[in-house]
């Protein structure tokens, strides 16, 4: 490249984590020259996304991933939800959701986001039209009528690159929401997620806990060779010793905490923790810019809703942007004509998500006795009553509002 030239494309996405990284595997079936940006070396053990983190993908998540290509990495160690256990710490009421009521075996599966990274890392450098662009961070953004003009910093040298369609997948604290002015919504929950594997003494089964607290859900999720990924939310202050304590006192609490169902539990590994807050961006389009994934949402991880949400961006974006380059269409992909589009298509999912996630997230943390008798009084109402049970199941799942062809099962391409 000539010195003071910019490399020319059609998509520049800023981020390579889990949902950069899946945005760039669903448009590079569509022939446009793409380049992912991303800060940090991909199997680098500072990176974010790729952690000890369990990720539990919904039914349509599944399907998404089938038609980017992804889940055949993921399927051999990927573990079937084949249950759903839901009730409140010393407080009367279960929910049990068994995919039966629907006629399914299963709810979805959970993987390791460290074995995501891996297997999604591992495709990348096959693709087509995708340059990826790593280590190297964002230094500066200028939206322009035909593309918007990036600098980028690689090896301490400035590199500069235009792209007709700038997608923000660079987590909650974005650099370029930030960079164009966007207001965000923020609500700090005052709690940390404390995560790790832990092993118990009884077979999992295929089942999934989550036990609401009033600083946080205490979720178990299953994962393969026996073990389970364990979400322990706990007031902010309270983190740092929870890391601190000896294998032993820190198993001995979790056991306390979630009960007999799974026996004793008898081993666990590294511990590591995230704070918990809502970062909702008010704006998720501008001229040549799309924010998605954590970008424009980071919600709190009652329900295992983040990465879904985000995957659902991705297959409507690529929906979106597959109909306009195959319908003939003139118009340019950053366009603000289709932008709304996928900003409009999106909307009802995301608040919709977004409610429910904040709303059961404050609901379970209110002290009073009258909300305690609301909640004991929807655990009953959940378990006694199927057509309830059944719409939970069906939105936890991903079928929420216009449900993109990818998470469907149908391929882009065929269509």
């Amino acid at each position: 490249m000539k010195p003071g030239t910019a490399n020319q494309y059609d998509v520049a996405i800023i981020g390579g984590g889990l949902v950069g990284a899946s945005l760039a595997c669903a448009l590079a079936p569509l022939g446009l020259k793409i380049a992912l940006v991303e800060a940090v070396p991909f199997r680098a053990s500072s990176q974010p996304s790729y952690d000890d983190r369990t990720l539990a993908l919904s039914a349509s998540s599944c399907q998404i991933l089938k038609g980017l290509g992804i889940w055949p990495l993921l399927e051999g160690n990927a573990t079937p939800i084949r249950e759903i256990h839901v009730c409140e710490l010393d407080r009367p009421g279960r929910v049990v959701l068994t995919p039966g009521e629907l006629g399914l075996d299963r709810f979805g599966h959970v993987v390791e986001a460290r074995v995501f990274g891996a297997a999604v890392t591992g495709l990348l450098p096959d693709l087509e039209n995708l340059d990826i662009l790593c280590p190297a961070s964002i230094v500066s953004l200028e939206p322009g009528k035909d593309a918007a003009r990036i600098v980028l910093e690689n090896d301490g040298e400035p590199e500069p690159l235009e792209a007709r369609l700038v997608v923000a997948a660079d987590g909650a604290q974005s650099f370029v929401r930030e960079s164009l002015g966007i207001e965000t919504e923020r609500h700090d929950y005052q709690q940390t997620a404390v995560i790790c594997n832990i092993t118990p003494e009884q077979a999992h089964r295929g089942r999934a806990f989550e036990c609401f607290t009033p600083s946080g859900p205490f979720a178990v999720m299953p994962h393969v060779s026996g073990r389970c990924g364990l979400i322990w939310c706990v007031h902010s202050d309270h983190a740092a010793a929870l890391l601190d304590l000896p294998e032993q006192e820190f198993l001995c609490g979790a056991r306390e905490r979630f009960g007999d169902m799974l026996g004793d539990f008898v081993k666990s590994g590294r511990r590591s923790s995230y704070p918990l807050r809502l970062v909702r961006a008010r704006e998720d389009i501008r001229p040549g810019v799309v924010i998605l994934g954590n970008a424009a949402h980071a919600i709190h991880p009652v329900g295992a809703q983040g990465f879904n949400l985000g995957l659902r961006d991705v297959a409507v974006l690529a929906e979106v942007l597959y109909d306009e380059i195959f319908a003939g269409n003139e118009r340019h992909i950053g366009s603000m004509e289709v932008l709304q589009r996928y900003s409009q298509w999106r909307a009802p999912d995301q608040q919709g998500t977004i409610a429910q996630t904040d709303g059961l997230a404050r609901m379970f943390a209110n002290p009073s006795p009258l909300a305690a008798a609301v909640r004991t009084a929807g655990l009953f109402a959940y378990a006694l009553l199927p057509p309830l049970r059944r719409q939970l199941a069906v939105k936890a799942m991903g079928f929420r509002g216009d449900i993109p062809r990818l998470a469907l099962g149908e391929s882009l391409l065929a269509v």
